[in-house]
């Protein structure tokens, strides 16, 4: 019956592309506009410390609004075209193994204040897609680091410092992929990685939608 409403109300109130506007096929993104996102080629977009960074896809300007849609304007029906897009390119590497998907995290006052992480979302979306587990967990953000966007590499290292806690308690034998919007410097999934190696993490792999940098 819940589907039934909802099938009902989307046919009375027909979605619209976010990108586009249009509302012929009654989605968040239609056809047109996904396939208009290019990926970047199959291969490590950079590396730290030997572990390998992938980008899926060139910072386009539809990109850039389908992230900040999710991000910033509550677009959360998004993720799930983030998390296809980010699927396809993953699949391109074909990459082996059983991964546990760990989205970047924010802080805890900013998450009440957005209600949501949006990569929580995309985890979840890609969790459906890949069959991979997802721990939201496993790292915590435990600084409220200022926007990143704003700072150079050295200052964003220093905002970054000490701003995540990793459980010890978690089993180590498992392959993290750690997932992200944009890797614009790296020092997010940098930060990501000491935290995680501290606590002796040591089979990790990076995916971010975009990079602002090819």
């Amino acid at each position: 019956m819940k589907d039934f409403l909802l099938g009902l109300l989307d046919w009375i109130y027909k979605k619209k592309c976010y990108c586009c506007g249009k509302s012929k096929e009654s989605v968040k993104l239609c056809s047109d506009c996904y396939d208009e996102l290019d990926f970047l080629p199959a291969k490590v977009n950079r590396s730290f410390n030997n572990y390998d960074i992938y980008c899926a896809g060139i910072y386009s300007r539809k990109l850039q609004k389908i992230i900040r849609g999710l991000k910033y304007h509550n677009q959360r029906d998004l993720a799930f075209y983030l998390a296809k897009f980010m699927y396809q390119y993953w699949q391109m590497l074909d990459k082996n193994g059983n991964y546990v998907i760990v989205p970047v995290p924010i802080y805890e006052a900013r998450k009440k204040q957005r209600k949501y992480n949006h990569m929580d979302l995309v985890a979840e979306e890609l969790s459906q897609l890949s069959g991979y587990k997802v721990d939201f967990d496993i790292i915590k953000r435990v600084k409220n680091t200022k926007p990143q966007y704003k700072l150079k590499k050295t200052e964003r290292m220093k905002n970054l410092d000490k701003a995540f806690k990793v459980d010890p308690n978690k089993d180590k034998n498992i392959k993290l992929l750690l997932i992200d919007d944009i890797c614009t410097t790296g020092s997010t999934f940098e930060e990501m990685i000491r935290e995680f190696n501290q606590e002796g993490f040591f089979d990790i792999t990076c995916l971010a939608a975009t990079t602002p940098f090819e």
